[in-house]
């Protein structure tokens, strides 16, 4: 949809900046997170801006492109594993939690590389983008959560008599 000659490709190249730009500020400000997984999160980020900066031919495949999208979607899909704190109070960074998260993402990725020549490539790769978007939200909302939880404990407790 944003290879070069494609009708109005300039709305997924913004996209896929303003995504990957959320990717590297979300990967930035997660502290809950291990620096291991906003590492992981920050460089599929900057690889997703990549994927914009060199987009694909209007025929056939782009080296740069591909490289950049395969580094993408691997550190977005490893990210949630790497991430993985003990008693940080937030559910999506239990190992259960993220190893399912990285499962489901690689089987999206598994899926995509099987339909690389398929008629159903396109599905494919949005299932596992849309993946690799929905979970940093989810750790985000848990984080938040937990974060106001914990500050808002105090208030909430019950008072000695």
């Amino acid at each position: 949809m944003a290879a070069r000659g494609a009708t109005d490709r300039w709305i997924m190249t913004a996209a896929l900046l303003a995504v990957g730009f959320c990717y590297v500020a979300t990967g930035a400000g997660l502290r809950p997170v291990r620096w291991t997984g906003r590492s992981a999160l920050v460089g599929g980020g900057a690889a997703t801006m990549m994927v914009a900066a060199f987009p694909q031919p209007a025929r056939g495949n782009g080296v740069s492109h591909t490289i950049a999208a395969t580094i993408a979607f691997t550190a977005l899909a490893a990210w949630p594993v790497l991430a993985v704190r003990r008693r940080s109070g937030v559910p999506a960074l239990s190992f259960a939690a993220a190893a399912s998260a990285t499962v489901v993402m690689v089987g999206f990725l598994a899926w995509f590389t099987l339909e690389l020549h398929g008629s159903h490539r396109g599905m494919a790769e949005r299932g596992a983008a849309l993946a690799e978007v929905v979970w940093p939200l989810v750790v985000a909302v848990g984080a938040r959560h937990a974060h106001l939880e914990r500050r808002l404990a105090p208030i909430w407790a019950p008072h000695a008599a």
